[in-house]
Formats: C-alpha cells, sequence, structure tokens
C-alpha cells in the first residue's frame, strides 16, 4: 500500500521590474518555460511589480497577466526604490517559499530549481545565491558595477557574521512564512542586508549556493554601461550603514580605541618633553617650577601638546558614542526578537482558534 502522493507546494516568483519594457515580456516567457519544468514538484504564482515605470513594462506585465493565470501584476504609481517593490511582493504573495529574481535575468531561471532544492533540503530560513563562493562565476560585468559588487560583499562580510560571501545579490529563496513577519522598513537596495540582519537576529539558518551572474544578455542589448539601476553614491552609502548596524563597534570602539592608543603615544612624548623642560629649569626656582616647565614645554613643541590632547578628547568621543550604539543595537535586536516572538504566538493561537487575522 503507498501514500498519497504530496499536493505540489505553492512557490511565489517576485520579480520587479523599472523600465524594463525592452526585456519583460521575452524573460518572463524564460521564467514561465522553466517553471514548468518544475510542475511536477511545485506549483507557482509569478508576481511582477511595476515599480513607476516610465515606459511600457506595466502595460506588457498586465498583457502576461492575461495570457498567463499564474501571473500577477502589482503596480506601483511612482518608483519607490527596490525595497518598497519587494515588501509589496512580499505581502501579496502566498506561497510557502518566495523567489526572488531580477527581471533582466543576469542570473538565469535556473536558478529557481537549485534554490528550492537548497532551501527545502536544509529547512533554511534564506538561502542566498553567491557568484562569489567557490563555485561561483562572474560573466561580461562591467568593471564598474563588478568593482562595486566585489567591494561592497567584501566590506559587509567583515562586519556580518556567518561568513557570507554575497549580502546584496537579490537572487534568493525565503522560507514565505518566516518572510512575511518580518518587519522589514528598507525602501532601497538596504533591504538586502537589512533581510539578512533581522534573520540572524530571528537565529533563522541561512545557506548559500554558488551562482552564475552573466551580464551577456545586457552587453547584447547595448545596455553594459548601466549599473543595474542603482547610483553609486547613494549605493555606497547605504553599504556602509548596513555595515555599521551589524556591528556598530567596529566603526566608532575600535577606532576610538586605536585613537587613545595613539593619545598614549603622543602623551609620553608630552611627559618627555615636560621633564625635560623641567630638568632645564634652576632647581632654585620659585615654587611655580611645575608650571613653569609646562609652559616652556609647550612653547618649544606646541604641536605635540595640542595633537595630544585633541586625540585623547576624540578617543574618549569614539569610544562612548561605541559604547552607546552597541548598547542600541543590543536593545533593538532583544525588542525586535520578543516583537516576532509575540506576533508568531498570536498567529498560533489564530490558527487553532480559526480566529481570521
Amino acid at each position: 500500500m503507498t501514500g498519497n502522493p504530496r499536493t505540489p507546494l505553492l512557490v511565489s516568483i517576485v520579480l520587479p521590474a523599472y523600465n524594463e519594457s525592452r526585456v519583460l515580456e521575452e524573460n518572463v516567457g524564460l521564467v514561465l518555460e522553466e517553471l514548468r519544468r518544475l510542475a511536477a514538484h511545485y506549483r507557482f504564482e509569478v508576481l511582477i511589480v511595476n515599480d513607476g515605470s516610465l515606459d511600457d513594462t506595466g502595460r506588457i506585465a498586465d498583457a502576461l497577466a492575461v495570457r498567463h493565470p499564474e501571473v500577477r501584476v502589482l503596480h506601483h504609481r511612482l518608483n519607490l526604490g527596490l525595497g518598497s517593490a519587494l515588501r509589496t511582493a512580499f505581502a501579496a504573495s502566498q506561497g510557502r517559499y518566495v523567489v526572488t529574481l531580477d527581471a533582466d535575468l543576469s542570473y538565469s531561471p535556473d536558478h529557481v530549481a537549485r534554490l528550492l532544492e537548497c532551501i527545502e533540503g536544509t529547512g533554511a530560513m534564506l538561502v542566498l545565491a553567491s557568484p562569489y563562493m567557490p563555485g561561483g562565476r562572474l560573466t561580461n560585468v562591467p568593471w564598474l558595477r563588478r568593482g562595486l559588487s566585489i567591494w561592497g560583499n567584501r566590506f559587509l562580510k567583515v562586519f556580518a557574521r556567518g561568513g557570507l560571501s554575497t549580502l546584496t545579490c537579490m537572487v534568493r529563496a525565503y522560507d514565505g512564512p518566516f518572510l512575511r513577519a518580518l518587519a522589514l522598513r528598507s525602501l532601497g537596495m538596504d533591504i538586502m542586508p537589512e533581510i539578512i540582519y533581522k534573520t540572524m537576529v530571528l537565529r533563522g539558518s541561512i545557506e548559500q549556493i554558488p551562482a552564475h551572474l552573466d551580464w551577456t544578455g545586457q552587453a547584447l542589448a547595448g545596455r553594459a554601461r548601466r549599473c543595474s539601476s542603482m547610483r553609486m553614491l547613494p549605493h555606497v552609502l547605504s553599504t556602509v550603514v548596513s555595515g555599521f548596524l551589524f556591528r556598530p563597534f567596529m566603526f566608532l570602539i575600535v577606532p576610538g580605541l586605536l585613537t587613545l592608543v595613539f593619545a598614549g603615544y603622543v602623551g609620553f612624548w608630552m611627559i618627555v618633553h615636560y621633564a625635560e623642560a623641567f630638568a632645564a629649569l634652576s632647581p632654585h626656582a620659585s615654587d611655580g617650577r611645575a608650571t613653569a616647565a609646562l609652559a616652556l614645554a609647550f612653547q618649544n613643541f606646541p604641536h605635540t601638546f595640542v595633537i595630544g590632547l585633541l586625540s585623547l578628547l576624540l578617543g574618549v568621543v569614539l569610544f562612548g558614542l561605541g559604547a552607546l550604539a552597541l548598547q542600541a543595537k543590543k536593545y533593538f535586536e532583544e525588542t525586535f526578537y520578543l516583537q516576532m516572538s509575540i506576533r508568531a504566538e498570536v498567529a498560533k493561537l489564530r490558527r487553532e482558534t480559526n480566529v481570521l487575522p
């Protein structure tokens, strides 16, 4: 006697789109073709978020939804940013798993199967597609985007725990209920490290798989000089802020300690110069010999005293700010963890008592 076959799980595929009219129809077709190949194991819904596009992206997306019943389109009247587009899609998603893809398919649709295999096999809350881990690779990526991506992820890797090699890539698989319960706030690309940070706060497991970032299609379409719709300065600032959120003491306490060490070194020479000046004065001088020696040392080496005192002040300020930031981070994490625990218990209680949210 054999058991009943498992009902295929519903998977939500999320495609944020901003001014993608030249490639949207073809790329959605490629995604649907890949999803049909997986139809024996999963059911799919495809959520296209038209994030205030100025071209025909919205009209093309609506036409795709008419032809393909598994496609749904969500419209933003204005361009609100990647974070807003993803939050809209996450709230509307219904899948047991949620997979996010770039609309330009710089990561090919066959990543979907490998992401789902990993998240289902490991029970992780989040699976990252990483071109920078062993087995991953990049092809035809413009040097500016390549440099920003590589060094941005290396920078964040230093501050985030877990040895993750890619923290900014959008191609991921999520546990659907876990993702929809997260209280996300970011509006732009900083939503990527925010999700990782909050998953870590909630002790959620994170896995990564090797991925292939391929810009060949963009180059053939004459879009190789586009930097994936991200402007350099805001992206760099966002990366720095994300690093601060992961480990604020690295930005403040460590520099403060180094500055205090430097202040101690300069202070040693202040003492040396004072001792030399004190010895140079006549031992038969009045009771103001110590004050006179200090004035003489400052007169001969003013830069030593100014630098020493300023570095001491700066070191104390940085260390104090770092301690406050570390304390605030701890309070935030404890409060966020408590908030999510309460929400989970409330949801469980509603399910048990058949009370609708």
